[in-house]
């Protein structure tokens, strides 16, 4: 069951297993955007996509990072809608990348469903979604 915080109406995401997610999520948004910085700065012309790509992954990760720390409905529905559109970007550009790797001259955060990250990228939103669910139907 979710616990509460001090705020009245606000129920933390982040207890029990929530805590594991926010965990991955920050070490995922440090990886991406730390990546894609980087490139970005240094080697644009490239792999712009790919390039441009991880950072829009860095920015939806830290979306969601800061909606698990948040807590309260409106948040996890915002959370929950965010993994859905990260789990259609990691299933979309891991397909294509699979489909035409000439696409990506440099792979990206979700490049092959993310096996340059162990497969978290694809494994992290289901999860999240999984939890999401279980924390509204745990305080109501």
């Amino acid at each position: 069951m979710a616990a509460t915080d001090k705020q009245p109406g606000r129920t933390r995401l982040i207890g029990g297993p929530g805590i594991l997610l926010v965990w991955l999520y920050g070490v995922m948004v440090v990886g991406a955007v730390s990546r894609s910085a980087v490139q970005i700065a240094t080697e644009f012309d490239k792999a712009p996509l790919a390039y441009s790509l991880s950072a829009v992954a860095g920015l939806v990760y830290g979306f969601i990072t800061y909606s698990l720390v948040r807590g309260g409905e409106t948040a996890r529905k915002a959370a929950l809608v965010c993994c859905a559109a990260e789990l259609a970007g990691v299933l979309t550009v891991g397909t294509w990348t699979l489909a035409d790797p000439s696409a990506f001259p440099d792979a990206t955060v979700w490049s092959d469903y993310g096996m340059g990250y162990l497969f978290i990228p694809v494994l992290l939103p289901v999860t999240a979604m999984f939890w999401l669910r279980r924390s509204r139907t745990a305080t109501q």
